[in-house]
């Protein structure tokens, strides 16, 4: 496949992020250049296969800045400074700080073009880096008022070559979007494990798998989610006030669920739940669609999975989604597969041929 992005791409930064992207861009054939400011990061992603060390005379057509939000503008305006020739672009998941920042700095906005992946891990550095972080997730491309068409459309071909979907978006809108669609989620989910720590040891005992859905991003970096909070400081506290209205009205009516209206404010809530999962994108971001659920037993050792995968495959029926639940206590594991409701008969009746126990 022949790759979009020209020259060299300067990746300042090797940890997921940065990796990532070495790693999709150098399967391209693109020359990657990897430069951390610590030099066993660097080597350590280098090893990996992101990329190769930088050279004193290298001229990159692409900077990619890959750094801590609140060194990010500083970083950008170094690179941009440095670098004359080249277009710049960061993956900070706050835009309008950063833009703020290097208009202050005088930086040469004409080369800069501000972008965030919406992808991403629990857990960084360099070792969590895979080459298809980025596949079918949307690249916000978030260009300031100067940006050049030349220095937006570098930064959409790096989309593109990386297998994302690029949608320009101001810095203004995308840091009231990342409020809603990610930084909310990660304070209620790290919320609902630090109420964790109060629960008995025999309570947790009990957990299955929506509190492990709920709670999965908790376990993200705490350091690097202070400075996206404090950088997105504003649009978030916005966010929570609603959230927190809501929060006050559920307490009250838990507080005396006899008294009239009670009921109907908790119902209210968990209907407007509903409405809101519906907004969600579906797949390939189109409108999300109804699927029926089948959940299928198997057992827990090797192979069982991958044997009912191919023999779903074998039965012709295309998944939608899969999820699998296992409770640490238990010798099987339950795994749900959602397909589209017209071959859902045709699976759950394959599926009790071959020998295979259904759930429910």
């Amino acid at each position: 496949m022949t790759s979009r992005t020209q020259g060299t791409v300067r990746v300042v930064g090797a940890g997921l992020i940065g990796t990532s992207v070495g790693l999709a861009l150098s399967k391209l054939g693109v020359d990657v250049c990897v430069e951390d400011i610590s030099p066993a990061v660097r080597a350590l992603s280098i090893d990996y296969g992101a990329g190769r060390a930088p050279l004193s005379d290298d001229t990159p057509s692409l900077i990619l800045v890959c750094v801590p939000p609140d060194v990010t503008a500083a970083v950008v305006a170094r690179e941009l400074e440095s670098f004359p020739k080249a277009f710049v672009t960061d993956v900070a998941s706050v835009k309008s700080a950063i833009l703020t920042e290097l208009s202050e700095k005088g930086a040469d906005l004409t080369r800069y073009v501000g972008s965030h992946p919406m992808a991403g891990r629990e857990r960084g550095g360099a070792a969590s880096g895979r080459a298809d972080l980025f596949f079918g997730r949307v690249w916000v491309i978030s260009p300031t008022d100067l940006s050049t068409s030349k220095a937006i459309q570098a930064v959409e071909n790096l989309a593109l070559d990386l297998t994302a979907s690029p949608i320009s978006v101001s810095a203004a809108d995308h840091d009231r979007a990342v409020a809603y669609v990610s930084h909310l989620p990660q304070l209620v989910s790290s919320l609902t494990a630090a109420a964790l720590l109060d629960a008995a040891d025999s309570d947790i005992a009990l957990a299955g798998q929506g509190v492990r859905d709920t709670t999965r991003i908790a376990a993200s970096d705490p350091k690097l989610w202070l400075q996206i909070l404090a950088a997105n400081a504003t649009e978030v506290r916005a966010v929570l006030g609603r959230l927190q209205a809501d929060l006050n009205s559920v307490a009250a009516a838990l507080d005396r669920p006899e008294v009239s209206g009670s009921l109907s404010t908790l119902n209210s809530l968990l209907e407007r739940g509903n409405a809101g999962v519906a907004k969600l994108p579906g797949k390939h971001g189109t409108k999300a669609t109804i699927y029926s659920v089948t959940t299928v037993m198997i057992d827990d050792k090797p192979g069982e999975l991958a044997r009912l995968l191919t023999e779903i495959g074998e039965i012709g029926v295309n998944l939608e989604e899969i999820k699998l639940e296992h409770s640490p206590s238990s010798p099987v594991g339950l795994v749900e597969v959602s397909v589209l409701p017209a071959v859902e008969a045709t699976l759950v009746a394959a599926l009790a041929e071959r020998g295979w126990k259904l759930v429910g």
